[in-house]
């Protein structure tokens, strides 16, 4: 990813998380008890830096296959309640054996 590139990324999700989460604020001065309006408020953010992650973590490597390997390994792990640490760990080192398995191959 280029500077440029990080720079529009960090500017939508920053907009974007500061614009749903103010917004209501400033336009209801009661409390919002719709229990749909308060997960959707909730989610918004998480939801935004997923689309915006999830293409990039595919192709950032140039390796379609190491990147699917890495990312199921990630999502298996983080499922499984491992920590940050050891899902980034682990995801790292199956991007780059499956890389190295295909350029032998």
């Amino acid at each position: 990813m280029n500077n440029q590139g990080f720079w529009i990324y960090l500017l939508i999700i920053s907009g974007s998380t500061y614009l749903i989460r103010t917004i209501p604020f400033a336009s209801i001065s009661k409390k919002i008890k719709n229990r749909f309006i308060r997960s959707f408020l909730y989610y918004i953010p998480y939801t935004v830096l997923s689309a915006m992650t999830f293409p990039a973590a595919l192709y950032a490597t140039g390796n379609i296959i190491a990147a699917s390997a890495g990312l199921a390994v990630a999502i298996l792990f983080a499922v499984k309640g491992k920590s940050l640490t050891v899902v980034a760990a682990v995801s790292c080192l199956t991007v780059f054996v499956v890389g190295q398995l295909i350029n032998i191959v």
